[in-house]
């Protein structure tokens, strides 16, 4: 009881979402993974915004996919350019947070 007491005084909370050494397939593996799905959140978001309301403006959504995708390919390159080398690689991702008001 005391922990849940300390969170809901906090701020902001940190989740240490990726953390650790990876080969470059495992790496890709959950890189995509991750991105797939915030992809497919926002295609998803995408469909039912244009099914409440068929003049919803679809293009912030499928700029913010368009820009995932482009992440994806780049560090699909990345990736790509340190299996051919034959190295590992770390990762380090954390999500934030935070209330507003």
């Amino acid at each position: 009881m005391e922990n849940s007491k300390a969170v809901e005084n906090k701020s902001d909370q940190k989740i240490q979402l990726v953390k650790g050494e990876f080969t470059p397939s495992q790496a890709s593996e959950v890189i995509n993974a991750l991105i797939d799905q915030k992809i497919n959140y926002h295609k998803i978001e995408n469909i039912q915004m244009w099914e409440k309301d068929h003049s919803t403006d679809q293009e912030p959504l499928k700029k913010r996919i368009k820009e995932l995708e482009n992440e994806k390919e780049v560090a699909r390159k990345f990736i790509a350019d340190l299996k051919a080398k034959g190295k590992k690689l770390t990762m380090d991702g954390t999500i934030i947070l935070k209330a507003i008001d």
